[in-house]
């Protein structure tokens, strides 16, 4: 055998027997981090999964509900909702304890429609642009049903400068205050409405349209 030869043999057993030894050493490690990598693997699809699975079905189940109220079977969609109140996944929940009240505003429950958005109102958990929502939507349904007073206790706080739900709060609160008579707190918010340039067009022709009213009637002095 010649030298080169020699050395190859002795230098290919001294990789083996190494390749042994970070074997013994290291072997163990390396397959239970390959299992973990698999088991992670395998669990993350799996919930993958599961969420597009309820997800899916919790979103079927609400555009069920709402083809139930487009046609007129109030209760029917009533029943659907409070399920997907109870079962729903991800924001469905919500969704359904919105359209709930919606659907009872339909049926003519004023006040079970505005129960129902007031407790979304008062809910912390929710992020308060949602909250600011539903407290807009009581304020309009109680412009027809309720007092200045309880307009006010909902819509005042979203006539800001900053919020952006300003316009219809403030219309709101117009039109309830024409309601009971005061016709000068009527004007001034149908005016900041129509100089808002940040209003939409429809809401400033109607604000200014109401507010033209208003000072023709000669009842805001």
């Amino acid at each position: 055998m010649s030298d080169d030869s020699f050395i190859r043999e002795v230098n290919e057993e001294m990789r083996q027997d190494q390749a042994r030894a970070l074997w013994d050493r290291y072997g163990p490690f390396a397959l239970a981090l390959a299992v973990l990598v698999v088991l992670g693997t395998a669990g993350f699809v799996a919930y993958e999964y599961w969420v597009d699975t309820r997800a899916s079905r919790s979103g079927d189940a609400f555009s069920q509900a709402l083809t139930l109220a487009n046609e007129g079977k109030n209760d029917e969609a009533l029943g659907a909702l409070e399920k997907l109140e109870g079962d729903g996944f991800g924001a469905y929940p919500l969704l359904a304890r919105m359209r709930a009240a919606t659907v009872l505003a339909a049926k003519g429950d004023a006040a079970g429609a505005v129960a129902g958005f007031d407790a979304v109102a008062a809910d912390t958990s929710i992020p308060a642009s949602i909250r600011d929502m539903a407290s807009l939507r009581a304020a309009i349904i109680l412009v027809d049903s309720g007092s200045y007073a309880d307009v006010s206790a909902r819509a005042e706080a979203l006539t800001a400068d900053t919020n952006p739900l300003r316009h219809s709060a403030r219309e709101a609160l117009g039109l309830s205050a024409w309601k009971e008579g005061r016709s000068a707190d009527a004007l001034k918010l149908f005016e900041q409405i129509a100089a808002d340039e940040g209003a939409p067009r429809n809401s400033r022709e109607r604000a200014t349209m109401l507010a033209e009213l208003i000072r023709g009637q000669g009842t805001a002095s």
